[in-house]
C-alpha cells in the first residue's frame, strides 16, 4: 500500500521561516545602448518585412485581375 513518509524534525520546520529570505537575488542588469539599438533594428526589420509582403501581395489578391484570365493574348489575335 502506501509507505509512510519519514517524519520531519520539528526544529527544522520551525527554523524554515528564517532561511526563506536569506539570499537576495542579484540586481537586474540594465540594457546597454547598443543592445537597445540592436533590438529596435530587429523590430523595424520584422515590421518592414511584414509591410513589404503585404504591399507586394495585395495586387495578387485583387478580384478584378483574377477575372482577366479569360482574355486571349495579343499574339493569338492575328490568327
Amino acid at each position: 500500500m502506501f509507505r509512510r513518509r519519514e517524519a520531519v524534525p520539528f526544529s527544522f520546520v520551525a527554523e524554515s521561516d528564517r532561511f526563506r529570505s536569506n539570499v537576495t537575488p542579484p540586481p537586474t542588469a540594465r540594457a546597454t545602448v547598443s543592445e537597445l539599438l540592436g533590438r529596435s533594428l530587429v523590430g523595424l526589420t520584422v515590421v518592414a518585412g511584414l509591410v513589404g509582403s503585404l504591399l507586394l501581395g495585395l495586387p495578387a489578391l485583387d478580384a478584378e485581375q483574377s477575372a482577366g484570365h479569360d482574355k486571349q493574348s495579343t499574339a493569338s489575335q492575328g490568327r
